[in-house]
């Protein structure tokens, strides 16, 4: 049976965590980690915001379809009976000829 790989490897444990932490405290410093946590929540924010908006759109644009393709639809259904009513009752063929005799 194949094992499966973590697409990035084993998550953190305390241990680890704690590690990083103190790097992050020894690079940034102790005031610049709660802004930079606060940047980063407000960047997640915009971007949350981004997606909605987008899958928003594509729903619109997705009802629209279906509006335009059920007009389509209810357009071709009364085209074809005037046309089904037009040939059999030959009026069509009379509306041909005097359209032809006025050119001439």
């Amino acid at each position: 049976m194949p094992t499966t790989l973590p697409l990035f490897g084993a998550i953190p444990g305390g241990p680890e965590m704690l590690i990083i932490l103190l790097v992050l405290v020894l690079l940034f410093g102790a005031n610049k980690i709660p802004k930079l946590a606060r940047s980063t929540g407000q960047a997640m924010g915009e971007f949350k915001k981004g997606r909605e908006q987008v899958e928003d759109e594509l729903q619109e644009m997705q009802e629209g379809e279906r509006e335009d393709e059920d007009e389509i639809a209810a357009d071709s259904t009364v085209d074809t009976d005037s046309t089904v009513d037009a040939d059999s009752t030959g009026d069509t063929d009379n509306a041909a000829l005097e359209t032809d005799a006025e050119k001439n």
